[in-house]
């Protein structure tokens, strides 16, 4: 099949098919006469991997580790500490992202959302004010 099929097949993009193999995630697709790239079912088995590792949100690193552990030896240790590290920081980036939340909903709160010329999520915003 062709880039167009492989990604309609697998639901990753041709243009990140391309950048996954220009930064040798994938390996370089076959190629017939014509130089047109040409994947096969393996082929769009590891893109549906890629893509299903990066809907969990492991970086382009951790996946080109996963997919070495998935297509070589694997000890599951090393697969779950990849894992348990990845949940470690989706945690801190929830609890980053909750804090945001948390003190934006404190200044919507306090904003009186009428005429006033007075706002305390800009002034919030602008942080404080250095006179020369």
């Amino acid at each position: 099949m062709n880039i167009g099929e492989a990604a309609a097949e697998s639901g990753v993009s041709a243009k990140m098919i391309r950048h996954y193999e220009a930064i040798g995630l994938i390996r370089p697709a076959d190629r017939g006469e014509s130089r047109y790239r040409h994947f096969g079912a393996p082929d769009v088995h590891v893109l549906r991997f890629i893509k299903r590792a990066r809907t969990l949100g492991f970086s382009i690193k951790d996946i080109g580790s996963l997919l070495g552990l998935w297509q070589g030896h694997r000890p599951s240790a090393e697969v779950k500490r990849l894992a348990l590290a990845h949940i470690a920081s989706l945690d801190a980036k929830i609890a980053e992202m909750r804090g945001m939340r948390d003190a934006l909903g404190q200044l919507a709160r306090d904003c009186h959302g009428d005429e006033r010329p007075e706002c305390p999520i800009l002034e919030d915003l602008a942080g404080p004010r250095f006179d020369n």
